[in-house]
Formats: structure tokens, sequence, C-alpha cells
């Protein structure tokens, strides 16, 4: 193998995130700061953090109970089309 190639690395690299929590791990880089980590990550604490830009949210909520409608719509007629099947096949109306 070639020697000087591969960086130094540091077996107890300090990670710091933003909200003050601190890691050692392994890695290639002495000291790094990260954002988010999994103490303060919405995923791990449970709490969900949004953050709306332009009325992103407020559209895609809008879209996504119009597709509700829409599905809860077709479900119905679907329902009504078998029940009117059903009753030609009987002999009713």
């Amino acid at each position: 193998m070639k020697k000087d190639i591969h960086p130094k690395y540091y077996p107890k690299a300090k990670i710091i995130c933003a909200c003050g929590a601190k890691y050692e791990v392994g890695s290639t880089k002495e000291e790094m700061h990260i954002e988010i980590c999994a103490q303060c990550h919405p995923f791990y604490t449970g709490q969900q953090k949004l953050i709306d830009t332009g009325g992103r949210l407020e559209r895609y909520k809008k879209r996504l109970a119009k597709s509700e409608k829409i599905k809860q719509e077709k479900e119905k007629k679907k329902a009504a089309k078998v029940k009117s099947s059903k009753n030609k096949e009987k002999g009713g109306k």
C-alpha cells in the first residue's frame, strides 16, 4: 500500500451539536459542529418543528384534504354502483 495517502484518523473526535450535546466518535476531522443530533431531532424527540416558507404547509394540507375528499367520493360512488348492480341481479330497480 502507498504511504501518506490516507488522512489522519482521530479516534476521539469531538462532535458538537447546536443544541449543546457533545459526542466522541472516530473521524478524520478532530472537531465537527452539527446543526441537529439524536437529542434534538424531531423524529427521536417526538416534537414536530415545522418551518413554513411561503405558505407551503397550508397548500400541502389543502391538497391533502382535497385528495381525501375525492377518495371518499369515489368510494361512495363505487359502493352505490355495487349496491345498484346487486339490486338489478335480484330483479329490483
